[in-house]
């Protein structure tokens, strides 16, 4: 696999996530050591972004913060190392759940009613006008951190300032109850969707990491002219945010069976819970060849050109 020369894993990192990520770096590190390639953990919390300038290509397996927003992604670009995942502009739009969601309403991607929330918000009007329930989040953190759901009338400022201690920008959220989805992104095909049935109120951090209950189905359970018209438009909002290479798009489902996709991820998990592995595999591809998949996009000239739209 010299054709790939010396490879930085980046994981790690000073997000909230670092742990998650830890996880995911580990596991691509070794899926790609199994198979030859030259690659080097790099922890950019750790080790000084100079020395970077050693390696030929990256696999980022940072989330969150300074790893999944463009801040990496800027800084390989200025050091003219071909990188896996979305440029710069996509990463950053991608992190930001409010912004994301203003472009997908800006060109007809459906989404799920949202307000911003601020100290200042009239929280009762915002509880009538969502309704109840509602979920409240942080607009720049993922893995779930920082969210909860509103049930009760006058709980919608105790949520607020929870979201707010992970990130000054909150939004809240309509309450969607008919199913949990996702849809991985590799290269221009969608994987196969995987529906996500969590034991405990819904997917937050305990669901995706720590609990071995979480149900997870594959086929999804959607007829397969359903899942091939979200499967299409999964990638319409994939690329409306300027993403490429790889990623996943989640969504929701309503009781009548209106679907409204909820947010994307540019650097999605790699671990022995991690979805895109998961739908990967179900369409016949190994978690190896799925990681050398990943990095092998990293050869295509159009990789240099991430940023133009």
């Amino acid at each position: 696999m010299n054709k790939f020369g010396k490879v930085a894993v980046l994981f790690g990192g000073k997000s909230g996530e670092r742990e998650v990520s830890i996880k995911s770096g580990s596991a691509v590190l070794a899926a790609l050591k199994r198979q030859g390639v030259d690659a080097v953990a790099f922890d950019p919390a750790t080790e000084a972004l100079s020395e970077l300038s050693q390696f030929d290509r990256a696999f980022i397996s940072l989330h969150g913060r300074y790893g999944e927003d463009g801040t990496i992604q800027g800084a390989l670009e200025l050091m003219d190392i071909p990188f896996t995942g979305s440029g710069v502009m996509a990463s950053s739009l991608g992190m930001d759940k409010w912004r994301t969601k203003l472009m997908w309403r800006a060109v007809g991607v459906a989404t799920p009613d949202f307000e911003v929330v601020t100290a200042n918000s009239d929280f009762a009007a915002i509880e009538q006008q969502l309704g109840l329930p509602l979920f409240v989040k942080p607009a720049n953190e993922g893995s779930s951190i920082g969210i909860s759901k509103v049930k009760t009338t006058g709980g919608l400022k105790a949520a607020y300032e929870l979201a707010a201690k992970a990130d000054p920008l909150v939004i809240a959220e309509q309450f969607v109850g008919g199913g949990e989805y996702t849809v991985g992104i590799l290269g221009d095909e969608a994987l196969p969707i995987i529906r996500i049935v969590p034991k405990n109120e819904f997917y937050d951090f305990e669901a995706k990491y720590l609990r071995d209950d979480t149900e997870y189905r594959c086929p999804s359970g959607l007829s397969a002219e359903k899942e091939a018209l979200i499967q299409q438009e999964a990638l319409q909002a994939f690329r409306t945010i300027g993403c490429s290479d790889w990623g996943r798009v989640d969504f929701l489902m309503d009781e009548e069976g209106n679907h409204y996709f909820l947010e994307v991820n540019t650097s999605p998990g790699m671990t022995d819970h991690s979805l895109v592995p998961m739908a990967a595999k179900a369409a016949g591809i190994s978690f190896d060849s799925l990681v050398l998949k990943i990095i092998a996009m990293t050869l295509n000239p159009q990789n240099e050109t991430k940023n133009v739209g």
